[in-house]
Parts: C-alpha cells; sequence; structure tokens
C-alpha cells in the first residue's frame, strides 16, 4: 500500500471543468506589456482581427511612451517635442494604423473607415465603432478573435 500512495501524492490534481485544455486560452493570461508586444509583432498586419483589449492597451502604451519621450525632450533638449518624441511618434505610426484597422475588422467595418477620422466632428464615428463589442460570427476578415 506504501506505493500508491506515494504516486496519490506524485500525481497532479486534476483540472476544473471550467479549465480544461482545449478551451484554454493564453491570452486570458495577458497584461497590458503582452497586448503592446503583439501589436507591435503584428505592426503591418493590416487583415485579420484584434481584440477591443489589444487595441486599447496599445493605444494606452502609445500614449505612455509619448508622454515619457516629451518629458525626455523637455529635460534634455529643453522642448516638448523633440528627438525622443519624433521617434517614438514614427515608429509607433504603422503599429498603431494597424492594430486600428484590425480592431475596426473585428467589428465588420472594412479598414477604409479609419480615414473618417480625417474629418472633424464626424470622424466620433470611427470611435463608436472601436468601443463596439466583438462581433462572434466569422467575417470576411477571418473568425472571432475573442
Amino acid at each position: 500500500m506504501e506505493p500508491k500512495n506515494m504516486l496519490d501524492k506524485a500525481t497532479p490534481p486534476p483540472l476544473p471543468k471550467t479549465m480544461n485544455p482545449s478551451s484554454y486560452n493564453i491570452e486570458e493570461n495577458y497584461g497590458i506589456i503582452d497586448w503592446f508586444k503583439k501589436g507591435m509583432r503584428n505592426y503591418v498586419n493590416f487583415s485579420g482581427r484584434a481584440r477591443r483589449k489589444e487595441y486599447w492597451y496599445f493605444l494606452l502604451m502609445q500614449i505612455i511612451l509619448i508622454i515619457i519621450a516629451m518629458v525626455l525632450d523637455t529635460i534634455i533638449f529643453d522642448s516638448e517635442i523633440g528627438l525622443f518624441y519624433l521617434v517614438v511618434a514614427l515608429g509607433l505610426f504603422l503599429p498603431g494604423v494597424a492594430v486600428t484597422i484590425r480592431r475596426l475588422h473585428d467589428t465588420s467595418h472594412s479598414g477604409w473607415w479609419f480615414l473618417i477620422s480625417l474629418v472633424p466632428l464626424i470622424g466620433i464615428v470611427l470611435i463608436v465603432f472601436l468601443v463596439r463589442e466583438t462581433k462572434f460570427e466569422t467575417n470576411q476578415w477571418g473568425p472571432p478573435a475573442k
């Protein structure tokens, strides 16, 4: 009987029913930095879909990095818009456009709707599209991101 007890102590407990390996999604454990890195890895991917979390966390990190760059420019160069700001803004421009277009795809809108942001006051429509919940059906840009 002694070997059986040792075996029971060495075997891991079973997974809870809500967490079986087939339905477990690694993105559930993502933090803000992970979502930002995912957006940066897909910096030229204008097809596919992006979840709300991916878009809004990417935007938040983009704003934080721009503020840090502006503070550094103010301290070092005595200017709010300087070298650090330009590097960060140019480096995040294309990934920001790509994640916005993928987010529009996730709400079943074409990426061309991004251009409506150039029209004063009417560009608010873009914010409404970006805030919407994911469309859970497969569309022309692929299966749901969630």
